[in-house]
């Protein structure tokens, strides 16, 4: 029997200080997310940013917070149930983080009879530390306690053509009426690092400017070049002229160099380039979350304007559009047929 995991990054179980923190505990930790030595990420995480960092994470929370619940959590239950009453294939919605664990999803699917699996991770690109993290939680979880439980995964859908229309139509029908001079792709930042890490050939990924235009094997785990390649895709459906958008990337932690140009920064740089009425797309997340909802469509906001910018409008993620249900039903039932 075939049954289906979804899966997004998760969330605290409510903004108080305890759940963010714990929370916070599990997703700093992992390997994937924050790539160094254990006894040096027990220092750095449990010694230092656990003593400050719940804080601010929770007064955030606090801003975003629906009186269902986490946004993120809200938005891809209702996605689920959606895509529930247009299958009759087993599905169950599972989070990498948090109480809503991928153990429990699991255990739903096979509780039903599922003998085969197919996790779809509900990232548009391939990185350590989003895509990978989930495909490897789940071969481990089957690995130690379902055996003979088959998994196929969702490959990263950054540039899938069904995918592509239904995000440049949600994109279009939001700037209705909005008299942009600039649209920004703002993409989720990760370390340079793990972009050579993820590099299976260890030679091509040089984040020189050019490597992400060069054909390589590497492209199919290179999240630069898969959020080039949204941006491109969309461009060219949405027919956007060349110089009237950017790409950037948000939300660093520490001092290592992460992916450039930094949103934060272009923010404060368009409006002095003449650049004053922005709409800002997040294609890194098909859920509105907290980094959608509060770093760019507030704080983000703040920022422009506080640079002279005159006019700015945050375009929501895909959430539950039903265009973005059906493409995710296609691949389901793609992958019934096939496998």
């Amino acid at each position: 029997m075939k049954g289906v995991l979804l899966n997004n990054l998760g969330s605290p179980d409510s903004t108080d200080l305890k759940d963010v923190k714990t929370y916070l505990d599990e997703f700093l930790m992992d390997e994937r997310v924050i790539d160094i030595p254990y006894w040096k990420r027990y220092i750095l995480i449990k010694g230092i940013i656990l003593n400050f960092r719940p804080k601010k994470s929770a007064a955030a929370y606090k801003k975003i917070w629906w009186d269902e619940g986490s946004p993120l959590v809200v938005i891809s239950e209702r996605f689920t149930e959606k895509l529930k009453q247009k299958i009759d294939t087993p599905i169950e919605l599972a989070m990498r983080y948090g109480s809503m664990s991928m153990e429990k999803g699991i255990k739903n699917l096979v509780d039903k009879g599922v003998t085969e699996i197919f996790l779809a991770p509900l990232y548009p690109h391939y990185a350590m530390s989003s895509y990978e993290t989930v495909v490897t939680k789940a071969e481990e979880i089957l690995a130690e306690h379902y055996p003979d439980v088959t998994l196929d995964t969702l490959p990263p859908f950054y540039n899938e053509p069904d995918y592509i229309k239904a995000m440049s139509a949600n994109i279009a029908n939001h700037l209705k009426g909005f008299d942009y001079d600039h649209i920004l792709f703002s993409y989720h930042g990760i370390p340079e690092r793990h972009i050579k890490k993820s590099d299976p050939t260890k030679s091509h990924c040089k984040i020189d400017g050019s490597c992400c235009e060069r054909n390589s094997v590497a492209h199919h785990t290179c999240y630069r070049h898969q959020c080039f390649e949204t941006t491109k895709e969309i461009a060219k459906t949405l027919n956007l002229k060349e110089g009237t958008y950017s790409n950037s990337f948000q939300s660093r932690l520490l001092k290592d160099p992460w992916l450039k140009p930094y949103t934060d920064f272009e923010l404060e740089k368009f409006p002095k380039e003449g650049k004053k009425k922005l709409a800002v797309i997040t294609p890194a997340f098909v859920s509105d979350c907290l980094e959608t909802l509060e770093e760019i469509a507030m704080e983000g906001k703040e920022d422009f304007l506080e640079a002279g910018g005159t006019d700015y409008k945050h375009i929501p993620c895909m959430n539950d559009n039903d265009d973005w249900v059906d493409v995710m039903k296609g691949w389901i039932k793609d992958w019934e047929v096939s496998s």
